[in-house]
């Protein structure tokens, strides 16, 4: 994945759900063009074959289980996720966190299937930790910031320094991700100023007024 990328997570909002949720995707899509910035969307599971069909942008899966076919009822199965049209997944989001031997499987599976992965952590040595499993993307997101309105970037940045840090030593091939409280443009250069390859955000654009215009200040200042 070209980066700097802005992943947004759709969460379940209805702002981002349904109609809305094309919608949505389609005003990512358009700032992507406009701003050549690598933009990718993570809606939820019931919205990614209609935005695939509508739309070019990445998608990413909220979550995959580390299931194979057969009997899962309620699971989000990797080979389905990946006909309907995503390439690539969230795994081990504040809001849905999973075991590291979980999440190494999906990691694997990812691997093997050709979509990329986009592990969540709370903090640096969480992020050294899921850095060994070897996934595109660590994105470090310290839960208390989450849908605060106050960057991770500026608020807390020796925590994006010291994962860009660690993690790097671990394998330089690793992009590190910024996400919680991230919504601006000064928020997304801080978070580029300290190493990160992009950001991981929702409600600041999801909940905004006009989502387009919200994804264009981001990428403003880089």
């Amino acid at each position: 994945m070209k980066t700097p990328i802005v992943i947004l997570n759709f969460k379940t909002y209805i702002e981002s759900s349904g109609e809305n949720a094309l919608n949505l995707a389609k005003d990512l899509e358009s700032a992507a063009i406009e701003s050549g910035i690598n933009m990718a969307a993570a809606p939820q599971t019931t919205d990614i074959f209609r935005i695939s069909q509508e739309t070019d942008i990445p998608i990413l899966a909220q979550h995959i289980d580390p299931v194979s076919p057969g009997g899962h009822t309620g699971s989000n199965l990797i080979d389905s996720m990946i006909e309907s049209g995503i390439s690539g997944t969230l795994l081990n989001h504040s809001e849905k966190r999973m075991g590291i031997a979980d999440i190494d499987e999906v990691v694997k599976y990812s691997k093997e299937k050709d979509i990329f992965s986009v592990i969540c952590t709370n903090n640096i040595e969480t992020s050294v930790a899921v850095a060994t499993l070897n996934p595109e993307f660590v994105a470090v997101e310290p839960p208390e910031l989450i849908g605060s309105g106050i960057p991770v970037s500026q608020a807390e940045p020796e925590i994006v320094e010291g994962t860009v840090s660690k993690v790097k030593k671990i394998n330089k091939k690793i992009d590190v991700l910024c996400g919680a409280g991230i919504s601006t443009g000064d928020d997304m250069r801080a978070a580029l100023d300290l190493g990160a390859s992009g950001v991981l955000l929702a409600s600041g654009i999801v909940l905004s007024d006009n989502p387009k215009d919200a994804l264009l200040d981001l990428v403003s200042k880089i």
